[in-house]
């Protein structure tokens, strides 16, 4: 969608692919939660999200942290806002109890403490730093005196990105991101200076379904329906996946998934959006591979089709564990 708002940039956008190996790149963690512009000027400051949503509401205290941070100062900051565990690791289970709720009680705000992960800085009073390397800026950024809960995460320079890897995922990271020393910022563009490579985890699924799809899937597709088998041996819901396929991958499914049709839900109940997204049901008997983000206990965030399996039974397939 287009970037709704006036004057406020729109985030720079990272491609995924491999970390480069050739000199000239610098490599950030990559933090999962929810990412953020932050607006601040004449002592007022407002958090925008990345579809241009006013969402500051949600996160009174970083609004009044970014307040003590700018002053009367103009600042615009790109960063990510985080909800971590005990030990540290961002949960973005944790960050949806903060989410979608609009004016978080002190209660609330206690037990899901954020923090804001600036990474960038567009403007500093009357300079335009986006205009500026990404070695500088980040030199601008570490000038500010940032206290919690915001801070400025580390950056390294010639790092070996296997040995940085292997950091993410020991501290449950969502992986990292390469840029370019020498790349200006570009609101709104996704750019090859930027290549995020994201540690991603596998899973079993069980076919439960699917859903109409539209377009070029119109004849396929949209999404599977995804189940597994709770602690007590309940088929559960653990959502849909609709990346990853080929389109003969997509013709081939959709054949067999006209031959093991069902007129009701194996789910019980069944998911309450499949009322009005006509959902189509089949046997639960076809088992693939899947691969996601994370599985905070309702559904599977951020899955991508990795193809049907037959060394599985259906009833072997579990619920991932939560993390």
């Amino acid at each position: 969608m287009a970037w709704p708002l006036q004057g406020v940039p729109a985030p720079m956008l990272a491609i995924g692919g491999a970390p480069p190996d050739e000199p000239g790149w610098a490599r950030e963690m990559k933090w999962d939660g929810v990412r953020v512009i932050a607006v601040c000027a004449a002592g007022e400051c407002a958090l925008y999200s990345r579809n241009g949503n006013r969402v500051g509401g949600s996160y009174p205290e970083l609004v009044t942290a970014l307040q003590g941070l700018a002053g009367k100062r103009a600042l615009i900051l790109d960063g990510e806002i985080v909800a971590q565990e005990a030990d540290g690791a961002p949960s973005f289970g944790r960050l949806q109890r903060r989410m979608h709720v609009a004016r978080p009680g002190e209660q609330l705000i206690a037990e899901v403490p954020v923090r804001l992960f600036a990474f960038d800085i567009l403007t500093l009073d009357d300079r335009d730093t986006m205009r500026e390397t990404y070695l500088i800026r980040r030199e601008i950024l570490a000038e500010l005196s940032f206290t919690a809960p915001l801070s400025a995460p580390p950056q390294w320079l010639e790092m070996d990105a296997t040995k940085l890897l292997d950091v993410a995922r020991e501290h449950r990271l969502e992986g990292i991101v390469s840029k370019r020393v020498d790349s200006v910022y570009l609101p709104g563009r996704r750019s090859p200076a930027w290549i995020k490579t994201p540690l991603r985890q596998n899973t079993e699924v069980v076919i439960a379904g699917w859903t109409p799809g539209t377009g070029a899937m119109a004849p396929t597709f949209g999404s599977l329906v995804l189940g597994a088998h709770d602690e007590t041996g309940r088929f559960a819901y653990i959502g849909n996946v609709g990346t990853g396929f080929t389109q003969a991958a997509r013709r081939a499914i959709r054949r067999t998934l006209d031959e093991i049709a069902l007129s009701t839900s194996p789910f019980d109940p069944a998911p309450p959006e499949a009322a009005v997204g006509g959902w189509h049901w089949v046997e639960p008997i076809l088992v693939g591979d899947v691969e996601y983000r994370e599985f905070a206990g309702a559904r599977l965030r951020m899955p991508s089709w990795k193809g049907l399996r037959t060394d599985k039974a259906p009833a072997q397939v579990e619920v991932p564990p939560v993390r």
